[in-house]
């Protein structure tokens, strides 16, 4: 290949440079992130559900959760649905 070929192919090797390092490498951080924080859930952490219910882990399993919306409402909920874990200090 000469370097008229090279020269050719150069804008392309740096707009999939430019699409990976903006889009592709942070998704694949904040899943990597994600992963760890959905197997790190105990029991008594507080989390925000996808549909933006808060509640608390009575009991994590294998594929769900065990959560408590109030004082007698206990549901089951699949781990893909937890959006984020509420940190002590944050209102909820």
């Amino acid at each position: 290949m000469d370097t008229n070929g090279l020269a050719s192919f150069l804008p392309l090797i740096i707009l999939f440079a430019i699409f990976y390092f903006l889009i592709i490498r942070p998704q694949q951080k904040h899943q990597k992130t994600h992963k760890a924080m959905l197997e790190g859930l105990a029991k008594g952490d507080k989390i925000v559900t996808t549909g933006g219910l808060i509640a608390t882990i009575v009991k994590p399993e294998e594929e769900f959760i065990k959560i408590k919306l109030n004082d007698d409402t206990i549901v089951k909920l699949d781990r893909a649905f937890v959006s984020k874990k509420v940190e002590l200090g944050e209102n909820a």
